[in-house]
């Protein structure tokens, strides 16, 4: 069976796409899902390669019990518009970034990542990166909400039972 293979995107890859890594992969290993995925993050600008989550990203989502420490940043690369099916982005730049630099027969794999969560009544996830406390609490409210829509919307599409 192929395994459904997720990239998150932001812009830096050390707030909320290495969130969604973290928050998705708990939740698809809490259904006893996780052979059936790939899963990783990336951003869009090269600002943080190679370093791991911002600090305050790991303790709001360590109070979670999800773990980022062993994230590391990393840049999209051309490859990943190839290697995989869905490629989740957090915001309005991001998204026009990735649909600038990628492949017309795979424009349809970049999508907003909240749009699996429609109950939000918003399309991009904040950068909380110069914001206060509070704005990664809210971040990780609005990643879990998508990424419980997101597998409903796989499981509802019968690509996983």
């Amino acid at each position: 069976m192929e395994k459904i293979k997720v990239l998150f995107v932001c812009m830096g890859n050390i707030c909320r796409s290495p969130t969604a890594e973290g928050v998705f992969t708990k939740l698809v290993n809490e259904k006893k899902l996780d052979h059936r995925f790939i899963i990783d993050s990336a951003g869009t600008h090269a600002y943080h390669i190679g370093n791991p989550p911002d600090l305050r990203s790991q303790k709001a989502a360590a109070e979670r019990d999800v773990h980022l420490s062993h994230l590391r940043a990393r840049k999209v690369v051309m490859g990943d518009f190839d290697d995989f099916d869905f490629l989740l982005v957090m915001d309005d730049e991001n998204y026009a970034a990735l649909i600038n630099a990628c492949p017309a027969s795979h424009k349809h794999k970049v999508q907003y990542f909240l749009d699996y969560a429609p109950q939000l009544t918003a399309r991009e996830v904040p950068d909380p990166y110069y914001g206060g406390e509070y704005g990664f609490e809210r971040v990780l409210d609005m990643i879990e909400a998508a990424s419980t829509g997101f597998l409903v919307s796989l499981q509802s599409s019968k690509r996983i039972g």
